[in-house]
């Protein structure tokens, strides 16, 4: 058991919170993510391409020329933003402008 005196503590628990004031921790946003690369190993596995026009639409399980990530249920962020997060490949952007094997349509 620590033998911090109560002065001591009181001490170090107000610098702790000035210093939580003064310089608060940043918050988090999506543009610091990564971006996905196509050799990512999930990636590969999801099929995913950064440009969904160079996917043959025959090939994808619910074929439609009009098949890109922006589209997607699945794309999270801003509308417009090129970058944005998906639900699918946790912790990077993809491109919305790609395509991968998990495509949903928006309801």
């Amino acid at each position: 058991m620590s033998k911090i005196a109560r002065r001591k503590f009181i001490q170090l628990s107000a610098a702790a919170a000035a210093g939580c004031l003064v310089h608060p921790g940043r918050e988090a946003i999506a543009q610091d993510l990564p971006h996905l690369t196509e050799d990512d190993p999930m990636a590969s596995a999801m099929k995913y391409t950064h440009d969904a026009s160079t996917v043959d639409p025959a090939t994808r399980a619910n074929p439609a020329p009009d098949q890109i990530c922006a589209n997607c249920a699945l794309l999270q962020g801003d509308d417009g933003d090129e970058w944005r997060p998906c639900q699918i490949f946790v912790g990077k952007l993809v491109n919305s402008k790609g395509w991968c094997s998990v495509w949903a349509p928006k309801a």
